[in-house]
């Protein structure tokens, strides 16, 4: 009992990390929450045939598109359906993510909002500077009309890398982003399209995460009034053996 209820009651800390965050990015662009579910698991090793142990585990992400939120801004963009914008993470790898606010950098790289490089379908995009206008078209190719230049000229350089790859061979990383199990590059989709003017928002509940917070509390309440009652049961073996 009292292994089981320890386990239990860390178990627990575990899932209520997994919804705190989840709370916690409930206004984050182009966030997809992380579902956690418990299992029992055998304690496997010499003399333990009947121990068991609670296991918590976030086995896959709620991959269900977010609300899309009207901004007019031109660096806004929005993936509409499914698919992903190629981006390059903190160590130079590619990876993915939902995120589609875009900033401009001061010397002319197109960033999302927490500073990833966007990857083009020639590598990392870069704007000339200075530039007047910029235009995302619905295939995700970019034109820009050059400072000075007449407004009906515009120069394409580049699009982003869409890529809709089986959710079922992506994970999540420790930064958010989204990479293939295998390592690999995913493979560019030609019949991505994205809307300019938009962005899509998280697609967190908060009171459904409010409301598996309370019940992960609930629970363990629990195991620690098991934990208690194994100590009582203990102590009161030892008062019968004292008397014998």
């Amino acid at each position: 009992m009292l292994y089981i209820a320890a386990s239990g009651a860390s178990q627990d800390f575990l899932a209520t990390a997994v919804r705190a965050n989840n709370l916690a990015n409930a206004q984050t662009t182009g966030f997809k929450s992380q579902l956690e579910q418990a299992r029992a698991m055998p304690a496997y090793g010499e003399g333990l045939p009947t121990r068991v142990f609670a296991m918590n585990e976030s086995p896959t992400n709620n991959y269900a598109g977010g609300p899309m939120v009207q901004t007019e801004r031109e660096l806004d963009v929005a993936i509409q359906g499914e698919g992903w914008f190629s981006v390059m993470d903190a160590n130079g790898n590619e990876a993915y993510s939902r995120n589609g606010s875009f900033q401009l950098s001061a010397d002319g790289q197109l960033k999302d909002s927490h500073g990833n490089t966007i990857i083009g379908d020639g590598g990392p995009l870069t704007l000339p500077i200075p530039l007047s206008n910029i235009n995302i078209a619905n295939d995700g190719t970019l034109s820009v009309r050059p400072q000075g230049a007449p407004e009906t000229v515009l120069e394409e350089i580049g699009r982003l890398k869409l890529v809709n790859p089986d959710i079922r061979q992506m994970q999540r990383g420790q930064d958010g982003l989204f990479r293939l199990k295998d390592g690999q590059q995913a493979n560019e989709d030609p019949l991505i399209s994205v809307r300019t003017g938009m962005l899509e928002g998280s697609n967190v509940n908060p009171v459904e995460e409010m409301v598996n917070m309370i019940n992960l509390q609930r629970h363990y309440e629990m195991q620690v009034k098991l934990m208690k009652q194994a100590e009582e049961i203990d102590q009161r073996g030892n008062q019968l053996l004292r008397i014998i």
